[in-house]
């Protein structure tokens, strides 16, 4: 059976507006607005759920971002109150405090930095906006651990998790985004390199996997297989001990 993109879009937003009845009545939706395709399907998803009025976007470049245009075009498009906070101070800060305490700096703490800032960011304005954070990620991404731990990888609500890459593309062509973002090669604005170069393979042969299991190449489902196994932690409730002995109380 194939995927009723329709269907899909009208039981998210009616999913949205329950968990919102049952966990924030009144409460504004704050969306990171990165002008990728994801951010953008959950920001309108919100928008058809609540109302463009209960949705405020974040723009949150490091500096300079190029394809900053595309978030300013969604905002735009859906009509959205939107707020722009750049990281780059705040980033800066913390990489300046790093080498000050003489700790060598790796690539990963620069690259995940940013998204953890940014969540930070989001929570700040939600709770100064009355808001719940959405988290953005999609079942492509959360299947392979691409995102930040604490970074995009969390939120107060996931709407998308349940749906692949090629399925959100769909949602959002129902919900008359423009195309240009829909389509947009996606990136984590962080490596200069897109998704796709990152991962070693495509969404369209990841995407064909998780659905109906099969794939051509045997080196590329190992990975898929490793990167699944390796970042199920993000997904979870963290380790935690688990005491059941006798607690002896301090006068005995």
């Amino acid at each position: 059976m194939g995927f009723d993109a329709e269907k899909a879009v009208k039981a998210t937003v009616e999913w949205i507006r329950d968990w919102f009845d049952r966990n924030g009545p009144g409460c504004n939706a704050i969306v990171g607005i990165s002008g990728g395709k994801d951010s953008s399907i959950a920001a309108a998803l919100c928008c058809e759920a609540l109302g463009s009025d209960r949705v405020i976007g974040v723009l949150m470049p490091n500096g300079e971002q190029s394809d900053i245009d595309m978030a300013k075009l969604l905002v735009e498009h859906l009509g959205i109150k939107h707020y722009v906070i750049n990281i780059k101070a705040a980033f800066d800060a913390i990489i300046e405090q790093m080498e000050l305490a003489e700790i060598e700096v790796s690539k990963d703490s620069i690259i995940n930095l940013p998204p953890r800032l940014r969540m930070s960011t989001l929570y700040a304005v939600g709770q100064s906006h009355n808001g719940r954070v959405v988290n953005t990620c999609n079942l492509s991404e959360d299947w392979v651990g691409y995102s930040t731990r604490y970074g995009d990888s969390v939120g107060d609500f996931s709407a998308m998790s349940c749906f692949t890459t090629a399925e959100i593309r769909a949602m959002g062509r129902v919900l008359g985004l423009p195309s240009i973002l829909i389509d947009k090669v996606p990136t984590d604005g962080l490596s200069g390199m897109s998704d796709e170069d990152k991962l070693g393979f495509t969404y369209e042969v990841l995407d064909r996997y998780i659905r109906t299991g099969e794939i051509d190449d045997p080196a590329t489902k190992e990975r898929i297989d490793s990167l699944h196994k390796k970042n199920l932690f993000k997904l979870r409730f963290m380790d935690c001990f688990k005491y059941d002995g006798v607690v002896v109380k301090a006068d005995e």
